[in-house]
C-alpha cells in the first residue's frame, strides 16, 4: 500500500476477525496488519458500527462483545471519520450521483472526507474511481 491513505470498508475488518472466513481471513489480517504497521488505515464511525454487530452476531462464530469491544477500541488510534449530519447529506447526492447504495454512498463520502487515495471494499465496483477515490476489491474481482 506504500503509505497512501487507504480507507477499509466493514468486510475487510470482520474477515480479519472472523477464522471462518478462510482465505478472505488471512489476506484481510495482512491487510490490517500492513495498514497498521503504516499508519496509513481510514475508518468510519459507520464501519466502526457495522464491525461490531457483524462480528458479535452475525459471523458463524461470533466474538464475544467484550472482545469486539476491545478491537474497536484499538482502532480508535487509526484515522476515523465521524459521520456527521453535513455527512449524510453528501452521501445522499453521492448515492444520487453515482447510483450507490445509500450506505455504501456513506463509506465513499467518509474516504473523500479524509483524504483517502483507495478504498478497501467487496462491496463496490473494483477500478471505479468516485470523487478522485479508487475503489479496490482486495480479495479478487
Amino acid at each position: 500500500m506504500t503509505g497512501a491513505r487507504v480507507f477499509v470498508d466493514t468486510n475487510v475488518l470482520v474477515y480479519a476477525h472472523d477464522l471462518s472466513a478462510g482465505p478472505k481471513h488471512h489476506r484481510a489480517k495482512e491487510i490490517v496488519l500492513e495498514l497498521w504497521n503504516e499508519r496509513s488505515g481510514v475508518l468510519s464511525t459507520q464501519v466502526l458500527q457495522e464491525f461490531y454487530v457483524v462480528v458479535t452476531k452475525k459471523i458463524p462464530r461470533p466474538l464475544d462483545p467484550r472482545r469486539a469491544r476491545e478491537i474497536v477500541e484499538s482502532l480508535l488510534y487509526w484515522d476515523v471519520v465521524v459521520n456527521d449530519g453535513e455527512a449524510v447529506l453528501e452521501a445522499i447526492d453521492l448515492s444520487d450521483r453515482y447510483k450507490l447504495s445509500f450506505w455504501d454512498a456513506l463509506v465513499v463520502q467518509a474516504a473523500v472526507r479524509a483524504g483517502a487515495e483507495v478504498v478497501l471494499s467487496e462491496d463496490l465496483n473494483p477500478g471505479q474511481i468516485i470523487e478522485g477515490v479508487r475503489v479496490e476489491n482486495p480479495f479478487g474481482s
